[in-house]
Protein backbone atom coordinates (compact mmCIF):
# COMPACT_ATOMS: atom_id res chain seq x y z
CA UNK A 1 0.00 0.00 0.00
CA UNK A 2 1.50 3.23 -1.00
CA UNK A 3 1.20 6.17 1.70
CA UNK A 4 0.17 9.73 0.16
CA UNK A 5 2.49 12.02 0.19
CA UNK A 6 1.02 14.38 1.95
CA UNK A 7 0.39 12.07 4.86
CA UNK A 8 4.47 11.60 5.08
CA UNK A 9 5.06 15.04 5.03
CA UNK A 10 2.51 15.70 8.11
CA UNK A 11 4.52 12.94 10.10
CA UNK A 12 7.21 14.41 9.70
CA UNK A 13 5.99 17.82 10.64
CA UNK A 14 5.01 15.98 13.90
CA UNK A 15 7.82 14.08 14.79
CA UNK A 16 9.96 17.64 14.51
CA UNK A 17 7.87 19.55 16.42
CA UNK A 18 7.82 17.02 19.10
CA UNK A 19 11.52 16.94 19.00
CA UNK A 20 11.66 20.85 19.17
CA UNK A 21 8.89 20.71 21.94
CA UNK A 22 11.18 18.12 23.98
CA UNK A 23 14.18 20.66 24.07
CA UNK A 24 13.14 23.36 26.42
CA UNK A 25 15.20 26.64 26.32
CA UNK A 26 17.40 27.28 29.23
CA UNK A 27 17.40 30.87 31.24
CA UNK A 28 20.14 29.88 34.30
CA UNK A 29 19.81 32.79 36.23
CA UNK A 30 22.81 33.08 39.15
CA UNK A 31 22.82 36.14 41.80
CA UNK A 32 26.46 36.87 43.38
CA UNK A 33 26.33 36.61 47.68
CA UNK A 34 23.13 36.81 47.41
CA UNK A 35 21.68 35.06 51.54
CA UNK A 36 19.23 32.90 51.54
CA UNK A 37 17.08 34.74 53.88
CA UNK A 38 17.11 37.65 51.51
CA UNK A 39 14.59 36.83 48.79
CA UNK A 40 10.73 36.84 50.07
CA UNK A 41 9.91 33.58 49.07
CA UNK A 42 12.44 32.53 51.40
CA UNK A 43 11.19 34.50 54.75
CA UNK A 44 13.03 37.83 54.31
CA UNK A 45 9.77 40.24 55.25
CA UNK A 46 11.32 43.40 54.39
CA UNK A 47 13.16 42.93 51.50
CA UNK A 48 10.74 43.00 48.36
CA UNK A 49 11.16 40.38 45.32
CA UNK A 50 8.38 39.85 43.48
CA UNK A 51 9.95 38.59 40.78
CA UNK A 52 12.07 35.84 42.25
CA UNK A 53 8.94 35.32 44.63
CA UNK A 54 6.72 35.12 41.21
CA UNK A 55 8.87 32.27 39.98
CA UNK A 56 9.07 30.33 43.36
CA UNK A 57 5.19 30.66 43.17
CA UNK A 58 5.30 29.33 39.57
CA UNK A 59 7.38 26.87 40.12
CA UNK A 60 9.59 24.51 42.89
CA UNK A 61 11.59 26.06 45.85
CA UNK A 62 14.74 23.89 47.11
CA UNK A 63 15.23 24.56 50.64
CA UNK A 64 18.76 22.41 51.08
CA UNK A 65 20.76 24.09 48.22
CA UNK A 66 23.77 24.04 48.34
CA UNK A 67 26.55 25.47 46.67
CA UNK A 68 29.66 23.29 45.39
CA UNK A 69 32.14 26.00 47.28
CA UNK A 70 31.69 28.43 49.58
CA UNK A 71 33.92 31.25 46.79
CA UNK A 72 32.41 32.96 43.55
CA UNK A 73 35.44 30.87 41.31
CA UNK A 74 35.24 27.60 42.53
CA UNK A 75 31.39 27.85 42.95
CA UNK A 76 30.85 28.60 39.53
CA UNK A 77 33.28 26.02 38.26
CA UNK A 78 31.32 23.23 39.69
CA UNK A 79 28.13 24.78 38.35
CA UNK A 80 29.09 25.20 34.76
CA UNK A 81 31.24 21.27 35.13
CA UNK A 82 28.97 19.25 37.31
CA UNK A 83 32.22 18.64 39.13
CA UNK A 84 33.86 19.45 42.35
CA UNK A 85 35.92 22.03 41.68
CA UNK A 86 39.23 20.49 42.76
CA UNK A 87 38.74 17.77 39.68
CA UNK A 88 39.42 20.96 37.44
CA UNK A 89 42.36 22.55 39.70
CA UNK A 90 39.40 25.16 40.48
CA UNK A 91 40.48 24.65 44.37
CA UNK A 92 43.56 27.17 45.69
CA UNK A 93 46.08 25.75 48.12
CA UNK A 94 46.66 29.24 48.69
CA UNK A 95 45.36 32.10 50.82
CA UNK A 96 44.11 33.45 47.77
CA UNK A 97 40.52 31.16 46.31
CA UNK A 98 39.35 33.51 43.45
CA UNK A 99 41.13 35.32 40.24
CA UNK A 100 41.03 39.17 41.49
CA UNK A 101 43.39 40.39 38.10
CA UNK A 102 42.53 40.19 34.81
CA UNK A 103 46.00 39.27 33.68
CA UNK A 104 46.44 36.05 35.68
CA UNK A 105 47.18 32.88 33.65
CA UNK A 106 44.90 30.80 35.48
CA UNK A 107 41.08 29.63 34.59
CA UNK A 108 38.90 26.79 33.53
CA UNK A 109 40.86 24.70 31.77
CA UNK A 110 39.81 23.74 28.32
CA UNK A 111 39.58 20.07 28.65
CA UNK A 112 36.54 20.63 31.12
CA UNK A 113 33.34 20.33 29.34
CA UNK A 114 30.46 22.43 30.12
CA UNK A 115 26.55 22.73 29.67
CA UNK A 116 27.27 25.26 27.26
CA UNK A 117 29.52 23.31 25.24
CA UNK A 118 27.26 20.03 25.43
CA UNK A 119 24.03 22.58 24.57
CA UNK A 120 25.87 24.36 21.95
CA UNK A 121 26.93 20.54 20.05
CA UNK A 122 22.90 20.10 20.23
CA UNK A 123 22.14 22.87 17.82
CA UNK A 124 21.33 25.37 20.62
CA UNK A 125 22.39 29.19 20.56
CA UNK A 126 23.89 29.59 23.72
CA UNK A 127 24.89 33.22 25.67
CA UNK A 128 26.41 34.17 28.85
CA UNK A 129 25.89 37.85 30.14
CA UNK A 130 27.34 39.27 33.16
CA UNK A 131 30.19 38.15 35.20
CA UNK A 132 32.03 35.03 34.55
CA UNK A 133 35.40 34.82 37.13
CA UNK A 134 36.85 31.82 35.45
CA UNK A 135 40.06 33.14 33.84
CA UNK A 136 40.57 34.40 30.47
CA UNK A 137 43.63 34.01 28.77
CA UNK A 138 46.84 31.62 29.29
CA UNK A 139 49.96 32.69 27.35
CA UNK A 140 49.48 36.15 25.47
CA UNK A 141 46.55 38.39 25.39
CA UNK A 142 44.77 37.18 23.02
CA UNK A 143 44.82 33.83 22.89
CA UNK A 144 41.45 33.56 24.99
CA UNK A 145 41.73 30.41 25.97
CA UNK A 146 39.42 30.51 29.24
CA UNK A 147 37.05 32.88 27.94
CA UNK A 148 33.25 32.15 27.81
CA UNK A 149 33.68 31.56 24.14
CA UNK A 150 35.96 28.99 24.83
CA UNK A 151 33.79 26.98 26.87
CA UNK A 152 30.68 26.91 24.52
CA UNK A 153 29.07 30.02 24.67
CA UNK A 154 28.14 31.42 21.48
CA UNK A 155 28.13 34.93 22.90
CA UNK A 156 29.20 36.93 26.21
CA UNK A 157 28.42 40.34 27.23
CA UNK A 158 29.53 41.07 30.93
CA UNK A 159 32.76 41.09 33.16
CA UNK A 160 35.78 38.79 32.64
CA UNK A 161 36.77 39.30 36.51
CA UNK A 162 34.31 40.04 38.99
CA UNK A 163 32.74 43.18 40.72
CA UNK A 164 35.17 44.80 43.43
CA UNK A 165 35.42 47.74 45.79
CA UNK A 166 37.88 48.73 44.02
CA UNK A 167 35.87 49.26 40.37
CA UNK A 168 33.55 51.93 42.32
CA UNK A 169 35.76 54.82 42.91
CA UNK A 170 34.61 55.71 47.16
CA UNK A 171 33.95 52.61 47.71
CA UNK A 172 37.19 51.53 49.06
CA UNK A 173 39.63 48.96 48.14
CA UNK A 174 39.36 44.66 49.34
CA UNK A 175 43.68 45.34 49.19
CA UNK A 176 43.61 47.16 52.70
CA UNK A 177 45.02 44.90 54.66
CA UNK A 178 47.16 43.71 52.20
CA UNK A 179 48.41 47.21 51.90
CA UNK A 180 48.31 47.15 55.66
CA UNK A 181 51.04 44.39 55.59
CA UNK A 182 53.24 45.06 52.40
CA UNK A 183 53.52 48.56 52.02
CA UNK A 184 52.82 50.38 55.88
CA UNK A 185 54.62 48.07 57.85
CA UNK A 186 57.90 48.35 55.50
CA UNK A 187 57.59 52.13 55.60
CA UNK A 188 56.77 52.21 59.44
CA UNK A 189 60.40 50.07 59.81
CA UNK A 190 61.89 51.78 57.41
CA UNK A 191 60.74 55.00 59.21
CA UNK A 192 62.00 54.12 62.65
CA UNK A 193 65.58 52.40 60.87
CA UNK A 194 66.08 56.04 59.57
CA UNK A 195 65.30 57.93 62.68
CA UNK A 196 67.99 55.81 64.90
CA UNK A 197 70.75 55.69 62.48
CA UNK A 198 70.00 60.02 62.41
CA UNK A 199 70.24 59.60 66.24
CA UNK A 200 73.25 57.42 66.46
CA UNK A 201 75.03 59.52 63.73
CA UNK A 202 74.13 62.36 65.50
CA UNK A 203 75.16 61.32 69.12
CA UNK A 204 78.70 60.57 67.34
CA UNK A 205 78.12 56.71 68.32
CA UNK A 206 77.84 55.44 65.10
CA UNK A 207 78.80 56.57 61.36
CA UNK A 208 76.26 56.18 58.92
CA UNK A 209 77.32 56.94 55.69
CA UNK A 210 74.98 59.30 53.66
CA UNK A 211 74.33 57.01 50.93
CA UNK A 212 72.64 54.77 53.52
CA UNK A 213 70.19 57.57 54.01
CA UNK A 214 69.76 58.20 50.49
CA UNK A 215 69.19 54.59 49.95
CA UNK A 216 66.21 54.25 52.85
CA UNK A 217 64.57 57.05 51.74
CA UNK A 218 64.87 56.02 47.82
CA UNK A 219 63.55 52.99 48.84
CA UNK A 220 60.45 54.74 50.69
CA UNK A 221 59.53 56.40 47.91
CA UNK A 222 59.93 53.12 45.45
CA UNK A 223 57.15 51.13 48.07
CA UNK A 224 54.87 54.54 47.93
CA UNK A 225 55.84 55.04 44.06
CA UNK A 226 53.91 51.54 43.53
CA UNK A 227 51.30 51.94 45.88
CA UNK A 228 50.07 54.99 43.76
CA UNK A 229 50.42 53.64 40.78
CA UNK A 230 48.98 50.29 41.75
CA UNK A 231 45.62 52.12 43.21
CA UNK A 232 45.71 54.31 40.03
CA UNK A 233 45.77 51.59 37.36
CA UNK A 234 44.03 48.33 39.05
CA UNK A 235 40.71 50.05 38.06
CA UNK A 236 41.41 50.62 34.49
CA UNK A 237 43.03 47.17 34.07
CA UNK A 238 40.84 44.52 36.28
CA UNK A 239 37.09 46.51 35.89
CA UNK A 240 36.23 46.48 32.35
CA UNK A 241 33.31 45.29 30.11
CA UNK A 242 33.73 42.88 27.42
CA UNK A 243 31.63 42.15 24.15
CA UNK A 244 32.26 38.68 23.41
CA UNK A 245 36.29 39.37 22.98
CA UNK A 246 36.13 42.65 22.60
CA UNK A 247 36.70 45.25 25.31
CA UNK A 248 33.26 48.17 24.97
CA UNK A 249 34.07 49.88 27.83
CA UNK A 250 37.16 50.58 30.24
CA UNK A 251 36.60 51.20 33.19
CA UNK A 252 33.38 50.05 33.41
CA UNK A 253 30.42 52.15 34.20
CA UNK A 254 27.96 51.10 36.44
CA UNK A 255 25.48 54.01 35.06
CA UNK A 256 22.31 51.75 34.19
CA UNK A 257 24.43 49.39 33.87
CA UNK A 258 21.97 46.25 35.22
CA UNK A 259 19.65 47.84 32.53
CA UNK A 260 22.30 47.47 30.22
CA UNK A 261 22.91 43.75 30.47
CA UNK A 262 19.35 42.72 31.03
CA UNK A 263 17.74 44.61 28.19
CA UNK A 264 20.88 42.48 25.94
CA UNK A 265 19.59 39.25 27.43
CA UNK A 266 16.06 40.51 26.31
CA UNK A 267 17.60 40.65 22.94
CA UNK A 268 19.11 37.42 22.71
CA UNK A 269 15.87 35.89 23.52
CA UNK A 270 13.89 37.66 21.09
CA UNK A 271 16.85 36.63 18.22
CA UNK A 272 16.87 33.23 19.67
CA UNK A 273 12.78 33.18 19.84
CA UNK A 274 12.36 30.14 16.82
CA UNK A 275 15.28 27.68 17.62
CA UNK A 276 16.70 26.53 21.52
CA UNK A 277 18.74 28.64 23.65
CA UNK A 278 20.55 28.67 26.60
CA UNK A 279 20.97 32.03 28.36
CA UNK A 280 23.10 32.15 31.45
CA UNK A 281 22.09 35.50 33.17
CA UNK A 282 25.13 35.83 36.02
CA UNK A 283 24.38 38.77 38.03
CA UNK A 284 27.26 41.32 38.70
CA UNK A 285 24.34 41.88 42.07
CA UNK A 286 25.03 41.93 44.88
CA UNK A 287 28.73 41.46 45.15
CA UNK A 288 30.77 44.85 46.60
CA UNK A 289 30.55 47.35 45.22
CA UNK A 290 27.11 47.82 45.79
CA UNK A 291 25.60 49.87 42.75
CA UNK A 292 21.87 50.97 41.62
CA UNK A 293 20.66 52.83 38.92
CA UNK A 294 18.20 56.14 39.93
CA UNK A 295 15.15 54.01 39.71
CA UNK A 296 15.86 52.17 42.76
CA UNK A 297 19.01 54.27 44.90
CA UNK A 298 17.21 54.68 48.39
CA UNK A 299 14.07 52.72 47.60
CA UNK A 300 14.74 50.13 49.94
CA UNK A 301 14.62 49.31 53.76
CA UNK A 302 18.26 48.19 53.29
CA UNK A 303 20.56 51.04 52.10
CA UNK A 304 22.63 50.41 49.24
CA UNK A 305 22.41 46.69 49.64
CA UNK A 306 18.52 46.48 49.57
CA UNK A 307 18.06 48.73 46.19
CA UNK A 308 20.48 46.38 44.58
CA UNK A 309 18.79 43.35 45.29
CA UNK A 310 15.47 44.98 44.58
CA UNK A 311 17.23 45.92 41.34
CA UNK A 312 18.23 42.34 40.56
CA UNK A 313 14.58 41.23 41.14
CA UNK A 314 13.42 43.56 38.55
CA UNK A 315 15.85 42.04 35.75
CA UNK A 316 14.30 39.10 36.99
CA UNK A 317 11.30 40.37 36.04
CA UNK A 318 11.80 41.67 33.20
CA UNK A 319 13.38 38.58 31.65
CA UNK A 320 9.95 36.36 32.78
CA UNK A 321 7.94 39.11 31.12
CA UNK A 322 10.16 39.02 27.88
CA UNK A 323 9.61 35.05 27.96
CA UNK A 324 5.60 35.42 28.33
CA UNK A 325 5.70 38.44 25.22
CA UNK A 326 7.26 35.50 23.31
CA UNK A 327 5.06 32.56 24.54
CA UNK A 328 8.31 30.74 25.35
CA UNK A 329 7.48 29.98 29.03
CA UNK A 330 6.08 27.12 29.09
CA UNK A 331 8.73 25.57 26.66
CA UNK A 332 11.39 27.35 28.83
CA UNK A 333 13.22 26.00 31.90
CA UNK A 334 13.90 28.83 34.63
CA UNK A 335 16.49 28.42 37.35
CA UNK A 336 17.48 30.91 40.01
CA UNK A 337 20.12 30.38 42.39
CA UNK A 338 23.10 32.63 44.16
CA UNK A 339 26.49 31.43 43.75
CA UNK A 340 27.60 31.05 47.58
CA UNK A 341 25.96 32.26 50.41
CA UNK A 342 25.83 36.09 51.76
CA UNK A 343 28.84 37.90 52.53
CA UNK A 344 28.42 39.03 55.80
CA UNK A 345 31.51 40.74 56.87
CA UNK A 346 31.27 43.26 54.13
CA UNK A 347 31.00 46.83 55.86
CA UNK A 348 31.78 49.92 54.14
CA UNK A 349 34.70 52.77 55.12
CA UNK A 350 31.38 54.26 56.47
CA UNK A 351 30.02 51.43 58.91
CA UNK A 352 27.15 50.55 56.59
CA UNK A 353 26.22 47.07 56.38
CA UNK A 354 26.55 45.54 52.87
CA UNK A 355 26.12 41.97 53.15
CA UNK A 356 22.96 40.32 53.21
CA UNK A 357 21.26 38.03 55.42
CA UNK A 358 21.87 33.81 55.52
CA UNK A 359 18.48 33.49 57.03
CA UNK A 360 19.12 30.87 60.36
CA UNK A 361 22.29 29.59 59.11
CA UNK A 362 25.16 29.97 60.78
CA UNK A 363 28.09 31.63 58.88
CA UNK A 364 28.58 32.98 55.34
CA UNK A 365 30.79 33.52 52.26
CA UNK A 366 34.52 31.72 52.16
CA UNK A 367 33.50 28.77 54.65
CA UNK A 368 31.33 25.74 54.81
CA UNK A 369 28.85 26.13 58.08
CA UNK A 370 25.72 26.15 56.12
CA UNK A 371 25.31 29.75 55.86
CA UNK A 372 28.13 30.41 53.37
CA UNK A 373 27.12 27.33 51.33
CA UNK A 374 23.02 27.00 51.45
CA UNK A 375 21.64 29.21 48.82
CA UNK A 376 18.49 29.83 47.20
CA UNK A 377 17.06 27.30 44.20
CA UNK A 378 14.34 27.55 42.22
CA UNK A 379 12.64 25.66 39.46
CA UNK A 380 10.39 26.72 36.83
CA UNK A 381 8.76 25.03 34.12
CA UNK A 382 5.03 25.44 33.62
CA UNK A 383 3.05 22.01 33.11
CA UNK A 384 6.20 19.77 33.39
CA UNK A 385 7.12 21.02 37.23
CA UNK A 386 4.51 21.52 39.52
CA UNK A 387 3.78 25.05 41.22
CA UNK A 388 4.16 25.98 44.36
CA UNK A 389 6.10 22.82 45.27
CA UNK A 390 8.82 22.70 48.21
CA UNK A 391 11.67 20.13 48.16
CA UNK A 392 13.94 19.52 51.63
CA UNK A 393 16.10 17.73 49.92
CA UNK A 394 19.91 17.75 49.78
CA UNK A 395 20.78 19.40 46.15
CA UNK A 396 23.51 20.92 44.84
CA UNK A 397 24.27 23.82 41.95
CA UNK A 398 26.44 20.93 40.37
CA UNK A 399 23.11 18.86 39.58
CA UNK A 400 22.16 21.53 37.35
CA UNK A 401 24.87 20.04 34.34
CA UNK A 402 23.33 16.45 34.32
CA UNK A 403 19.44 17.95 34.47
CA UNK A 404 20.29 20.51 31.41
CA UNK A 405 22.12 18.12 29.31
CA UNK A 406 19.79 15.20 29.67
CA UNK A 407 16.98 17.51 28.93
CA UNK A 408 18.50 19.13 25.64
CA UNK A 409 18.87 15.37 24.52
CA UNK A 410 22.90 15.41 25.31
CA UNK A 411 24.76 12.24 26.70
CA UNK A 412 26.73 13.00 29.68
CA UNK A 413 30.39 12.97 28.90
CA UNK A 414 31.99 9.12 30.00
CA UNK A 415 35.66 10.05 30.16
CA UNK A 416 34.82 11.97 33.93
CA UNK A 417 33.63 11.65 37.13
CA UNK A 418 30.05 13.94 36.93
CA UNK A 419 29.56 14.67 40.35
CA UNK A 420 25.98 16.17 39.70
CA UNK A 421 22.89 14.29 39.66
CA UNK A 422 20.46 14.75 37.53
CA UNK A 423 17.01 16.98 39.45
CA UNK A 424 14.23 16.21 37.49
CA UNK A 425 12.85 12.98 39.23
CA UNK A 426 13.01 14.65 42.51
CA UNK A 427 11.52 17.68 40.87
CA UNK A 428 8.54 15.63 39.16
CA UNK A 429 7.72 13.29 42.33
CA UNK A 430 9.10 10.50 40.81
CA UNK A 431 11.88 10.01 43.87
CA UNK A 432 11.44 11.89 47.46
CA UNK A 433 14.89 11.33 48.22
CA UNK A 434 17.83 13.11 46.88
CA UNK A 435 20.61 11.19 44.85
CA UNK A 436 23.17 12.77 46.68
CA UNK A 437 23.93 10.07 49.39
CA UNK A 438 27.29 12.26 50.47
CA UNK A 439 28.01 15.58 49.64
CA UNK A 440 31.56 16.91 50.38
CA UNK A 441 32.37 20.39 51.50
CA UNK A 442 35.55 22.07 50.36
CA UNK A 443 37.35 25.10 51.73
CA UNK A 444 39.33 25.96 48.94
CA UNK A 445 41.53 22.51 48.43
CA UNK A 446 40.79 20.83 51.98
CA UNK A 447 37.97 18.43 52.21
CA UNK A 448 36.51 20.49 55.21
CA UNK A 449 32.79 18.92 55.94
CA UNK A 450 30.97 15.95 54.81
CA UNK A 451 27.26 15.53 54.49
CA UNK A 452 25.65 12.37 54.77
CA UNK A 453 21.61 12.01 53.56
CA UNK A 454 21.38 7.92 54.71
CA UNK A 455 17.99 6.46 52.19
CA UNK A 456 16.77 4.84 55.23
CA UNK A 457 16.61 7.65 58.17
CA UNK A 458 15.16 11.34 57.82
CA UNK A 459 18.28 12.71 59.59
CA UNK A 460 20.68 14.67 57.47
CA UNK A 461 24.57 14.31 59.25
CA UNK A 462 27.22 16.53 58.38
CA UNK A 463 30.91 15.98 60.21
CA UNK A 464 33.76 19.29 60.26
CA UNK A 465 37.13 17.84 60.28
CA UNK A 466 38.07 21.95 60.79
CA UNK A 467 36.42 25.03 61.66
CA UNK A 468 37.11 28.59 60.69
CA UNK A 469 38.77 30.64 64.01
CA UNK A 470 35.83 33.68 63.94
CA UNK A 471 37.37 36.97 64.44
CA UNK A 472 36.49 38.83 66.99
CA UNK A 473 35.40 36.25 69.07
CA UNK A 474 31.76 35.39 69.07
CA UNK A 475 31.40 37.05 66.05
CA UNK A 476 29.66 35.14 62.91
CA UNK A 477 32.72 35.52 60.74
CA UNK A 478 36.32 36.71 60.38
CA UNK A 479 35.87 39.87 60.42
CA UNK A 480 39.50 41.03 60.74
CA UNK A 481 40.42 39.13 57.67
CA UNK A 482 37.01 39.92 56.06
CA UNK A 483 36.84 36.11 54.61
CA UNK A 484 37.53 32.80 56.27
CA UNK A 485 40.77 31.15 55.93
CA UNK A 486 41.08 27.64 54.86
CA UNK A 487 44.39 26.47 56.53
CA UNK A 488 47.21 26.56 59.12
CA UNK A 489 46.27 29.12 62.30
CA UNK A 490 43.29 30.44 60.55
CA UNK A 491 41.50 27.29 61.56
CA UNK A 492 40.55 24.77 64.28
CA UNK A 493 41.20 20.99 63.55
CA UNK A 494 38.59 19.02 65.14
CA UNK A 495 39.58 15.50 66.95
CA UNK A 496 37.26 13.82 66.41
CA UNK A 497 34.89 15.72 63.87
CA UNK A 498 31.87 17.70 64.83
CA UNK A 499 28.76 16.22 64.09
CA UNK A 500 25.71 17.73 63.72
CA UNK A 501 22.23 16.67 62.33
CA UNK A 502 20.85 19.02 60.25
CA UNK A 503 17.30 17.93 60.38
CA UNK A 504 17.15 18.69 64.09
CA UNK A 505 19.88 21.29 64.39
CA UNK A 506 19.97 23.50 61.49
CA UNK A 507 21.30 26.45 63.02
CA UNK A 508 24.95 24.01 63.77
CA UNK A 509 24.52 25.44 67.18
CA UNK A 510 24.95 22.02 69.23
CA UNK A 511 27.33 19.45 68.06
CA UNK A 512 26.82 15.73 69.09
CA UNK A 513 28.81 13.67 71.06
CA UNK A 514 28.97 10.14 72.08
CA UNK A 515 26.81 10.73 75.16
CA UNK A 516 24.30 12.62 73.26
CA UNK A 517 24.30 10.43 70.13
CA UNK A 518 24.97 6.37 70.81
CA UNK A 519 25.73 6.12 67.09
CA UNK A 520 28.21 8.98 67.22
CA UNK A 521 31.29 6.61 66.39
CA UNK A 522 29.35 4.48 63.15
CA UNK A 523 27.87 7.76 61.89
CA UNK A 524 31.54 9.39 62.53
CA UNK A 525 33.53 5.76 60.74
CA UNK A 526 30.65 5.95 57.66
CA UNK A 527 31.66 9.78 56.57
CA UNK A 528 34.87 8.79 57.10
CA UNK A 529 34.51 6.08 54.77
CA UNK A 530 32.75 8.15 52.20
CA UNK A 531 35.44 10.70 52.08
CA UNK A 532 37.99 7.64 51.58
CA UNK A 533 36.27 6.47 48.75
CA UNK A 534 36.03 9.75 47.62
CA UNK A 535 39.21 10.85 47.90
CA UNK A 536 40.34 8.28 45.75
CA UNK A 537 38.92 9.38 42.70
CA UNK A 538 40.57 12.12 42.65
CA UNK A 539 43.43 12.63 40.08
CA UNK A 540 46.12 15.32 40.03
CA UNK A 541 45.72 18.04 37.63
CA UNK A 542 47.06 21.50 37.31
CA UNK A 543 46.46 23.94 40.06
CA UNK A 544 44.96 27.01 38.46
CA UNK A 545 44.82 28.77 41.28
CA UNK A 546 48.33 29.23 42.51
CA UNK A 547 50.60 31.72 43.34
CA UNK A 548 52.07 31.84 39.80
CA UNK A 549 48.23 31.49 38.07
CA UNK A 550 46.85 34.24 40.16
CA UNK A 551 49.16 36.80 39.88
CA UNK A 552 49.39 39.46 37.76
CA UNK A 553 51.39 39.26 34.30
CA UNK A 554 51.97 42.50 32.08
CA UNK A 555 51.88 40.23 28.93
CA UNK A 556 48.59 38.83 29.38
CA UNK A 557 46.80 42.56 29.98
CA UNK A 558 43.77 43.38 27.81
CA UNK A 559 44.22 47.18 26.92
CA UNK A 560 41.24 48.85 24.62
CA UNK A 561 44.10 51.52 23.46
CA UNK A 562 47.06 51.72 22.01
CA UNK A 563 48.46 54.26 24.41
CA UNK A 564 50.35 52.72 27.10
CA UNK A 565 48.38 51.95 30.70
CA UNK A 566 45.87 54.50 30.10
CA UNK A 567 43.60 51.98 28.90
CA UNK A 568 39.95 54.11 28.76
CA UNK A 569 37.29 53.46 26.07
CA UNK A 570 33.60 53.22 25.90
CA UNK A 571 32.25 51.13 23.10
CA UNK A 572 29.09 50.47 24.63
CA UNK A 573 26.47 52.17 22.59
CA UNK A 574 27.76 51.81 19.71
CA UNK A 575 28.31 48.04 19.92
CA UNK A 576 24.67 47.81 21.64
CA UNK A 577 23.27 48.82 18.42
CA UNK A 578 25.33 46.84 16.27
CA UNK A 579 23.39 43.51 18.00
CA UNK A 580 20.12 44.61 17.64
Amino acid sequence: MRVPVSLLLLLLLWETHSHVASRPNFVLLMADDLGIGDPGCYGNKTLRTPNIDRLAEGGVKLTHHLAASPLCTPSRAAFMTGRYPIRSGMASESLMGVFIFSASSGGLPNSEITFAKLLKNQGYSTALIGKWHLGTNCHNKTDFCHHPLSHGFDYFHGIPVTNLRDCKPGEGSVFTGGIRVVVFIPLQIIAITLLTLAVLRFLGLVHVPVGVFVFLLCLAAMILGLLVCFLHYFRPLNCFLMRNREITQQPLSYDNLTQRLTADAAQFMRRHAGTPFLLVVSYLHVHTALFSSKDFAGKSKHGAYGDAVEEMDWSVGQILDVLEELKLANNTLVYFTSDQGAHVEEVSTKGEVHGGSNGIYKGGKANNWEGGIRVPGILRWPGVIQAGLQIDEPTSNMDLFPTVAKLAGSPLPEDRIIDGRDLMPLLQGKTQHSDHEFLFHYCNFYLNAVRWRPRNSTSVWKVFFFTPKFSPEGANGCFSTHVCFCHGHFVTPHHPPLLFDLSKDPRERNPLSPATEPRFQEIVDAMRRAAARHAETLQEVPNQLSLGNVMWKPWLQMCCSASGLSCQCDRETAAGRASR
